[in-house]
């Protein structure tokens, strides 16, 4: 009981961050109406700013780093990505009134990674004084892209059995219809009356006078999907290109210089008004959220939680095996019980279009994105220090 008293004290007292009350804030300056606006053109520079620092501090990482340790951290990573769209594909697809593509689409956008949550969790991670590896945040790609793909996979074989279905219903009616139009003839046997080839009917089936036509539709017969245009679309997307492109520069030069003179020191700046951004838009896209049902609203709040302990219990595996940091640990909760806000939605309307966006990024953007920051951060930072004393 003392700990569990002790836990929740902790854990409140998080809430009170700094960065946590930019969002907190923004959601209040908004709920009250105020006018006050953040250029979009700001908001896409701080974004860069942040990732470029976060890839430059990762890259210098991995060049210095044992490369074996990063492998099971991402493994994990990418076992993490998928297996989130596959939990929106079997539970929240199967709710009264949810769309299977939409559900399929949400999923992939929780499994998908958020920048931004990242940064923030860096930033509480060093305010805790919890050591982490700094090639943790190379871990962002190894879960992204993975969601990414797999989401776009699934719905495209789930409307390849639609439309497979549909020709098989079609064929047959169109059997049924032949069948009732056999009439008795005189010599005792029966003659085909195509109720198909009356006025108004069909044309065009092959080898007959009338009757539509028997050719499967297009992608009924085959489910293939190309997965390089998605990934190739997922590594052009703004965020994730920034953090590879400092992950490069990282790697393959010597940044040291820039990054401690220009990127470390308005770090925490920057992200307070991304934060204040994220909280006026979260509380805007509450409107979305509405229109899809409450179905959304609760995998919205329960999904970062249960994600980020999918995160924690792998990442607490890899801690075990082979001494993967407590802030690390952290770290891989963080980006699990995030949702893409930047890459993620583009290539999620490019792949699958005939989700609804507001169903997924609704319920991304208004209620994901602040359970991970306000909630799942924290709540991950204090378990951390109770079970491998990350202090």
């Amino acid at each position: 009981m003392d700990f569990l008293s002790e836990f929740l004290t902790l854990f409140l007292g998080k809430l009170q961050s700094p960065t946590l009350g930019f969002l907190l804030g923004g959601m209040i300056v908004a709920a009250l109406g105020s006018k006050l606006t953040i250029p979009d053109a700001v908001y896409k520079f701080i974004v860069f700013m942040l990732l470029i620092k976060v890839g430059l501090s990762g890259g210098v990482a991995i060049r210095n780093a044992n490369l074996a340790e990063m492998l099971l951290p991402a493994l994990f990573a990418m076992v993490i990505g998928i297996l989130v769209v596959f939990i929106a594909r079997y539970t929240l697809a199967q709710m009264p009134g949810v769309k299977t593509l939409d559900a399929v689409a949400t999923g992939g956008l929780f499994g998908a990674v958020s920048g931004s949550t990242l940064a923030a969790g860096i930033t509480l991670l060093e305010s805790e004084g919890m050591q982490y590896e700094a090639w943790s945040a190379a871990l962002y790609p190894f879960m992204d892209i993975p969601a990414l793909v797999t989401a776009i996979v699934l719905a495209s074989i789930y409307a390849g059995k639609q439309k497979r279905d549909k020709y098989l219903k079609n064929e047959e009616y169109l059997r049924k219809e032949e069948y009732s139009g056999m009439q008795p003839v005189a010599a005792g046997g029966y003659a085909n009356v195509d109720p198909r080839s009356t006025a108004g009917g069909y044309s065009g089936e092959p080898g007959g006078t009338g009757g539509g036509s028997s050719s499967q539709p297009s992608g009924a017969s085959s489910g293939r999907v190309k997965i390089w245009p998605i990934i190739k679309e997922s590594l052009q997307g703004s965020a994730l290109s920034a953090l590879l492109l400092g992950l490069a520069l990282g790697i393959l030069t010597q940044p040291e210089r820039v990054y401690e003179g220009f990127y470390d020191p308005p770090f925490r700046g920057l992200l307070s008004i991304l934060m204040l951004v994220m909280g006026m838009e979260a509380w805007s896209r509450l409107g979305e959220l509405r229109k899809v049902g409450q179905w959304y609203a609760l995998y919205a709040v329960l999904a970062p939680i249960l994600h980020g302990f999918i995160g924690f219990g792998l990442g607490y595996i890899a801690h075990i095996t082979t001494g993967f940091s407590p802030g690390g640990v952290v770290l891989l909760s963080v980006i699990a019980a995030s949702s893409s806000d930047i890459s993620g939605p583009p290539t999620l309307r490019a792949g699958i279009p005939k989700a609804n966006p507001s169903a997924y990024i609704g319920s991304s953007t208004a209620v994901g994105t602040p359970i991970a920051l306000a909630v799942c951060i924290p709540l991950f930072i204090q378990l951390a220090q109770a079970t491998m004393g990350g202090g």
